[in-house]
């Protein structure tokens, strides 16, 4: 006779805060408490759910993956968001990033190219009581200008250089954090800051993300 394995996720989300997200310099309270409170293991599949508070990304179908815990934390604490603000999300995925920044940001709106993803993640997050984050299927590279401007853009995709439509959608003031790849060098989580007409572009670490797909991107 099998028994079933009963695993404590609360147990294991307070330890991903405390083990992989602190030592490593995440320190924003707001953010902390955001990862703190998201039922994390509610939006991978469920044969992988007893991974879903390790320290790496996880596939999630389409090829495309959740993650790694602290690189959504770091993307989300690049952002500076003091609670209010206004946030398009490039590549929904699982829709975790968007329930992170949803626990923060007054509106966030999200963008993803395949459809059955963006059917899981708006199931997962209406059922989690999300109403403050708003889905739809397309080409993110080009944002969601209908809502422009945001005070934050966050990309979960690597692109080959920064999307002109997504800084234009960015607010005076506003960050857009995004992986840009670096030729033979890998990828680098960009951080780029809009400042009246100009920009303002420094690298924040190397990374791993799948291939941010569409017109101002890689292409099909």
């Amino acid at each position: 006779m099998r028994h079933s394995i009963s695993i404590d996720f609360d147990k294991l989300r307070a330890a991903m805060v405390i083990e992989q997200l602190i030592p490593r310099n995440i320190s924003e309270s707001k953010v902390l408490e955001a990862f703190r409170k998201v039922p994390r293991h509610e939006f991978v599949p469920q044969e992988l759910r007893q991974n879903a508070y390790n320290d790496y990304p996880l596939p999630i179908g389409e090829n495309q993956t959740i993650s790694q815990p602290y690189m959504v934390a770091l993307m989300t604490e690049c952002l500076k968001l003091k609670g209010g603000e206004k946030v398009l999300e490039i590549g929904t995925g699982s829709g975790y990033q968007a329930a992170i920044l949803g626990e923060i940001a007054g509106e966030v709106y999200s963008v993803e190219r395949f459809k059955d993803l963006a059917d899981k993640a708006s199931k997962v997050l209406s059922s989690l009581g999300y109403k403050n984050i708003h889905i739809k299927v397309g080409d993110g590279t080009l944002g969601w200008s209908e809502f422009a401007p945001y005070d934050g853009i966050v990309v979960t995709a690597g692109a080959p250089d920064i999307p002109e439509s997504l800084v234009k959608q960015l607010k005076d003031g506003g960050s857009l954090v995004i992986p840009v790849d670096r030729g033979g060098f890998g990828q680098a989580l960009t951080l780029v800051e809009r400042i009246g007409r100009t920009t303002r572009a420094s690298d924040i670490c190397a990374c791993t993300f799948v291939p941010l797909v569409g017109k101002e991107g890689w292409p099909e």
